[in-house]
This record gives C-alpha cells, structure tokens and sequence, in this order.
C-alpha cells in the first residue's frame, strides 16, 4: 500500500471503528495501485450490525477537506474526494449479508435471489483486507464462503452458461446482418458471461470487471487453446472478418460448455 494511501486508510479507519454500528472494515483492491493510475480510488467496505451517524454527521466527522460530498439516499454510499483522491465507503448490513451466505449456503430454493446480482459482492468479502475487526464475523463469513457447496456452483454456472449461448446467437445474427452496433453490445456479453462460466467452474467469484481478462487467464480449469482463442476474438477487427470471429466465439463456448 503506498504512504499517502496508507495515511488516508489509516484516518478514516480510527473514525469509523469509533462507531459502536460498524462491525468490520475492508479495503478495495482499487486502493492498491498508485494515486495516479486512472482506476485508482479509496474504496471501504463497511460492514454494520447497528445504526451509524446520518450522513451530515458523517460528513462533519470526515473531515474539513472533505469535497463534493454526496450520499445515497439509505445511508449505503457515501462519495467525496480528498484533494484529487476519490474515497467511496460503502456501507453493508452484517443481517443481510448473513442472509446473502445462507441463501448460497443452504438455502438453493432462494438462489434466484443472487443470480441476477451476481458473486461479486462475495468476491469482495472474500479478498478484501480486512483493516478493522471488532470480532470474528468476518472470518467467519469468510470460512462459510470457502465451503459453499457444489450445488451453489452448478445453478450460477447453469445461468450463467445459459447466458453465453443467448449472446453467441446474438453475436451470430449481428454478424450475418452486418449491424456493428448490436455486434458490439453481443460481444461485450458473449465474453462477460463466457468469463463468469469459466469462473463457476472453478469455483471462484467473479472479480471486478477490469480483474476479469487477468484473473481469467489464470484459472487452472480453462479450455484447451483458451489464451490463444481469446485473443483472437478480442482483437480489433471488423468488416468481413467478423464472420470469423463469430467462428472462434462458438469454438469457445462449444468448449467451455464441455468442461
């Protein structure tokens, strides 16, 4: 973590642990760059089993240097800068999020409640640093998360796959029309949710979307010639060449739904 990161973690970490509500805190990974990348931004994650300062109180506690400071309307976000430094807290119930592992944990016939919303927010959970703990709910979540059953996986893989295959036949009937525009809005999902599917099978969440190609390609299950077909269809070409990107977009999934 660089200094000036640090100071500020460090800052507003000794405010929000002052507040009897706030059960835990973590650290975004898009705290861990330099200041200067463009995706940089002070991201926390705080987790409360009881009520916390209204949002005008909150800004006070901040600090005067607090600027542009805006929070939603249930008290779940609140955004501002320090100097030219973007610090986003994001505030999260320990009940619901409880309620969130049960329904992944044990409770599969309430799993559409999470398929739309996807696994990030547990990916979160799950790889965060923790920089404030008042007790053992967090490793505790975390150990829960680590065990999630097989059926879990295969209902997020199943939608998730499903998904894949509408967007390919998306992509197909764009290419054969010639309409870049739903060319591009095709591709953009077809390679989401090929992503989310490979990362079911391996049993991981889905990370941030700029986390996604690295993270991908890392993956120990993965289709064979996977590295190299991607790139093939991720490259920069249009016009008559589309047709065989469509091609390499069908050899992919026709993979991936094989594994």
């Amino acid at each position: 973590m660089k200094y000036k990161t640090k100071l500020l973690v460090d800052r507003f970490t000794e405010i929000l642990s002052s507040w009897p509500g706030v059960e835990c805190i973590t650290l975004n990974e898009a705290a861990l760059p330099d200041i200067l990348d463009p995706y940089f931004a002070l991201i926390l994650d705080v987790f409360c089993s009881a009520s916390i300062p209204d949002a005008d109180e909150r800004c006070r506690q901040y600090g005067d240097d607090v600027a542009a400071f805006e929070s939603s309307g249930q008290n779940e976000k609140d955004r501002f800068l320090i100097g030219d430094i973007p610090v986003r807290l994001e505030y999260k119930k320990t009940g619901k999020i409880e309620e969130l592992v049960n329904i992944a944990d044990t409770r599969q016939d309430s799993l559409w409640l999470i398929k739309d919303s996807g696994t990030y927010g547990f990916y979160r959970l799950e790889n965060c640093d923790i920089i404030f703990s008042r007790s053992d709910w967090i490793h505790n979540v975390r150990k829960r998360l680590a065990n999630i059953g097989t059926q879990f996986w295969t209902e997020m893989r199943n939608t998730v796959q499903s998904k894949m295959e509408h967007f390919l036949s998306d992509l197909g009937a764009a290419c054969f029309q010639g309409d870049m525009f739903h060319y591009q809005i095709a591709s953009a999902g077809f390679i989401k949710n090929a992503c989310l599917t490979l990362f079911c099978i391996n049993r991981r969440f889905e990370p941030s979307h700029r986390a996604y190609y690295k993270q991908v390609s890392e993956l120990p299950v993965l289709p064979e010639s996977f590295a190299a077909q991607f790139e093939t269809f991720l490259s920069n070409n249009t016009g008559a060449e589309l047709t065989s990107r469509f091609y390499v977009a069908k050899l992919i999934a026709h993979k991936i739904v094989l594994l």
